[in-house]
């Protein structure tokens, strides 16, 4: 997997020099922000603030909260985070006040690993001394919660060892459990889906299809409905192809009238240190235009520059 942004050699102090440069007077030279924090890995950036802050005795995320605006600003601050801070923070915005983000909790919680979801944990925890799973509690009910818990207690097999007699035999047990009876039995979906590594999981989708007429998708499209549908859905997604499942996500946030910006925003962040070279090749193959033809098209000034600058165009 390869990300748009990489660590290449910087001079802190150079930056420094040059974004203080850009804020300093009246107006701000948007170009150098663009340039300087489009092209930093999130580690460099937490140098440069610490090197700014030595410089000037002045706050790097302070000053350019001042000097910016709306989407471009959010952006900008916001890859200042460690990962596990940002993740933290969206899921904090996603669980805040009227309503629930549910897109934003099965994101995270059904692609992060392990060790980001333990990580993210203990983030939320130090950032907002709340814990993530009594808020999540909090904030959603039935099968769908239980999905988030199962999820967010991060003990997902994370090897690639795969067992095809396990499969075969689990393939049957979620045919029984959804399209053998009548009614569903989401615990058990819940149990397979939540802990098999994802070797595993097509090995068992595999077998699902022999036993059934229907491909799995089909089959939970079928027997599942709300966001819990949707987060099996995700499960399976992943499993088969997880830059592909970034790609649908990062269409959905800009099809139709009006553009998702949050999702946005935090996908391209999430995700252009990590693997978003393949998520733009399965985004051309997968909808015939290019992810940069889609921002340019849905998005505008230096919020677009800087937005395109992260995913490599």
């Amino acid at each position: 997997m390869v990300g748009t942004v990489t660590a290449h050699a910087f001079d802190a102090e150079k930056d420094s020099e040059a974004l203080r440069k850009a804020m300093k007077g009246l107006g701000t030279d948007e170009k150098v922000v663009i340039d300087i924090i489009g092209a930093r890995t999130g580690a460099q950036l937490r140098e440069l603030a610490t090197k700014y802050k030595s410089i000037f005795g002045r706050d790097l995320v302070d000053d350019l909260k001042s000097e910016l605006s709306g989407n471009f600003k959010q952006a900008c601050i916001d890859r200042f985070l460690t990962p596990a801070q940002f993740d933290a923070t969206c899921l904090k915005n996603a669980i805040a006040g009227a309503g629930t983000d549910e897109d934003c909790l099965l994101e995270i919680f059904i692609t992060r690993s392990n060790e980001e979801l333990k990580q993210i944990k203990e983030a939320y925890h130090t950032l907002f001394k709340k814990e993530l799973e009594k808020d999540v509690k909090g904030d959603t009910s039935g099968d769908f919660m239980r999905l988030c818990v199962s999820l967010l207690t991060g003990n997902r097999d994370q090897s690639n060892n795969t067992d095809p007699a396990a499969a075969a035999k689990e393939a049957g047990d979620l045919y029984k459990a959804g399209e053998g009876k009548i009614g569903t039995d989401e615990e058990k979906f819940n149990q397979i889906f939540c802990a098999r590594n994802f070797a595993q999981l097509n090995l068992i989708f595999n077998e699902y299809s022999k036993i059934s007429k229907k491909d799995i998708e089909k089959a939970v499209d079928s027997e599942m409905s709300g966001y819990l549908r949707v987060g099996m859905l995700g499960i399976i997604k992943t499993a088969r192809n997880k830059p592909a499942y970034f790609a649908e996500l990062l269409h959905a946030s800009m099809k139709g009238a009006g553009t998702n910006d949050k999702a946005l925003i935090r996908l391209i962040l999430s995700r252009c240190e990590i693997d978003m070279v393949e998520i733009k090749k399965e985004f051309q193959t997968k909808y015939g235009k290019s992810l940069k033809s889609w921002v340019e098209g849905d998005t505008s000034g230096d919020y677009k520059k800087f937005l395109l600058k992260l995913i490599g165009e």
